[in-house]
């Protein structure tokens, strides 16, 4: 067959050159940006990219480069928003990381934080449609159901009056389930067997508190009560009752300590909270009434506690019922009244426990009991005796002279008296330049719930007394473990710290990839390697506060007597901006170098910021940084 005779052109195909690549290239660029800029796939391409942004910080090498170009104020764009369904999120109450832990002794409702380089680095939005908060003390009985659309305790508990859905917002009657008709109601049936009026009462504790009415209503009672439940994803009774400005924490009785000092509260609520107080008296190889222990170990010698409900005269529990009442009689409380199902006892001044079924023995010398940061519960009892009545009902001074009074607890330092007076002065002074120089709106209806990061005795919320405030007093756990007198003069608070030495359990060579657990949870040390130091989030939820103070911000971040951070100060802005409210107050005070450090981050967190000077007569270099958290929402492209 004959060859056809193609032109030399006809035979090959082009090749294609450099500069035709290159012109492909250009007029690709300039068809994305027109697509970008003038149609709605831009937006969706760039809330893509927040999410990939989002991803990338939970890479390590990223993350850190990020968090350092921060501290250096070289980042010059706000820190991205998380996504829509963290609105509620919690770093170290998070039930997909907890459910797969430990059941035992709710092992797996306690904190357990993430590791440094788990945590993303963004800011926790509000909901879609999120108000500013109702005032106090209107917050009390409404808030905006915009704010928290969880309707579930409305639906299952409306009928015994914890609250109920009305057009924009929740209704709270004021109810729980032991009191359906109302907590004063029940209060008062309290008050014909305890002392709730005159002040020898003032801090009390209510376990499993529901959305918090039980305390709420004891607050016209001058009665200070701090609230806690642990984190229910469906229910957050917690955030309701931090909503309505009521004293509140996230927490579970479980394996350790509840994080407050020894003696703290002159009064112990339990009103149906469910906790077992004697499910681990009997043939237990873990502890015996360890539960009623703690308790014990909080409670005020000359105290009270009442628990309303099962096992109380419940039917169906009658070996509960006798467990409960040996375990109390073992510890020596005066049982005041059974009324219905309500028991009503009072802790004896001093008690030492002789021989009872329970195994309950005194604790050795060795045994501090205010020591709660992750310390693991103990089945032995505090010699009372010990304190020789310097802590007892009765013997400190009522409310609210005891605000006043520097306890004996103070000379946990030297010259603590002198400290404690001198402290007390000086936060006068300070707040006083607060509300009239620097024009925090303290004293006024925007500011009801209140944190002080590192309270030392206090000073800070006794200033306040006469606002229609409340104050977290926060003392870090490194520190001098100072809460116990900031209980002693009738305050609340808690022990927390930024800083956490974090190790992995290795159980056997070949064991899995390690789960990371405190320093304080008693394994065998051999098993144990040291990874670092991590920042530990609060326990608390999102929008949470309306002003956090901070004197010493630094010092939160570094190990004592050490010059180096073991954390760092974007993550603890991070998390300070997670716990305030829109349009909250934030109030930092440091050396001139940490506040304009902490300035430089401050648009970072989308916060408004002035530097100011410390007040007149005030020693030492200090600046004082006033910050607003602005109100932004997500926009529905970046949802």
């Amino acid at each position: 067959m004959a060859h056809l005779n193609l032109p030399p052109s006809k035979r090959n195909p082009r090749q294609w050159k450099l500069l035709d690549f290159i012109s492909a290239l250009f007029f690709a660029l300039v068809l994305l940006f027109f697509l970008l800029v003038f149609t709605p796939l831009g937006d969706s391409m760039a809330a893509s990219g927040r999410k990939a942004l989002l991803v990338s910080t939970s890479d390590p090498k990223q993350r850190h480069r990020l968090v350092a170009l921060l501290e250096l104020g070289r980042h010059h764009q706000p820190i991205e928003a998380c996504p829509a369904d963290s609105v509620d999120h919690m770093p170290c109450e998070d039930p997909r990381r907890n459910s797969q832990l430990s059941r035992e002794m709710n092992f797996y409702r306690e904190r357990h934080c993430p590791l440094p380089d788990e945590m993303p680095l963004c800011l926790i939005p509000p909901p879609l449609g999120y108000k500013i908060s109702v005032h106090w003390p209107e917050s009390l009985h409404k808030i905006w159901h915009s704010n928290m659309p969880h309707n579930k305790i409305a639906d299952r508990k409306g009928h015994q009056g914890w609250m109920k859905e009305q057009g924009p917002y929740f209704l709270f009657p004021g109810g729980g389930t032991m009191f359906p008709d109302g907590a004063a109601p029940y209060i008062e049936k309290l008050g014909q067997y305890i002392p709730i009026t005159g002040g020898m009462i003032r801090t009390a504790l209510d376990m499993g508190c529901g959305v918090a009415s039980f305390g709420g209503s004891l607050l016209s009672e001058g009665i200070l009560t701090l609230s806690f439940a642990p984190r229910d994803s469906h229910k957050a009774q917690i955030q309701f009752a931090l909503e309505r400005g009521v004293p509140a924490f996230v927490l579970m009785l479980g394996t350790r300590r509840l994080p407050f000092p020894a003696f703290a509260f002159d009064f112990i609520h339990c009103s149906r909270c469910l906790i077992p107080f004697t499910a681990y008296s009997r043939n237990a190889t873990f502890a015996d009434a360890t539960y009623f222990i703690e308790v014990d170990r909080l409670l005020r010698p000359g105290g009270y506690l009442v628990i309303s409900g099962p096992p109380v005269q419940w039917p169906k529990q009658d070996k509960e019922w006798a467990d409960l009442q040996a375990v109390a009689r073992a510890l020596c409380y005066e049982l005041i009244a059974v009324d219905g199902n309500t028991v009503i006892w009072k802790k004896p001044d001093s008690c030492l426990p002789n021989q009872n079924e329970f195994g309950i023995e005194l604790c050795d010398e060795s045994n501090d009991p205010s020591y709660a940061w992750y310390f693991k519960l103990k089945k032995c009892v505090t010699k009372t005796s010990s304190v020789n009545g310097e802590y007892a009902i009765g013997t400190i001074p009522k409310w609210p002279d005891r605000l006043i009074t520097a306890p004996s607890r103070a000379l946990v330092l030297k010259n603590g008296i002198d400290l404690f007076e001198a402290d007390t002065r000086r936060w006068e002074r300070r707040v006083a330049y607060y509300k009239n120089t620097l024009n925090v709106k303290l004293g006024t209806p925007a500011i009801r719930n209140v944190m002080d990061m590192n309270a030392f005795f206090g000073g800070f919320a006794a200033a306040l007394k006469s606002d229609p405030v409340w104050v977290m007093n926060v003392v870090p756990a490194r520190k001098p473990l100072t809460l116990d007198v900031i209980y002693d003069r009738g305050l609340i608070g808690v022990y927390h710290d930024c800083i956490i030495q974090y190790l992995v359990l290795f159980l056997s060579a070949k064991s899995k990839p390690p789960m990371s657990y405190s320093l304080f949870i008693e394994f065998p040390m051999e098993n144990y390697t040291s990874i670092g130091f991590r920042c530990e989030p609060f326990s608390t939820y999102p929008r949470t506060y309306d002003l956090i103070h901070v004197s010493g911000i630094e010092s939160l971040i570094k190990l004592p007597g050490s010059s180096k951070s073991r954390c760092n100060l974007v993550d603890l802005m991070v998390e300070i901006d997670r716990m305030l409210r829109p349009e909250g107050t934030v109030v930092i005070r440091d050396s001139p170098e940490v506040i304009e450090k902490v300035a430089r981050m401050a648009h970072a967190v989308r916060w408004a910021a002035t530097i100011n000077d410390k007040e007149p007569n005030s020693h030492g270099r200090e600046n004082i940084l006033v910050a607003t958290k602005t109100f932004w929402q997500l926009t529905s492209s970046s949802s």
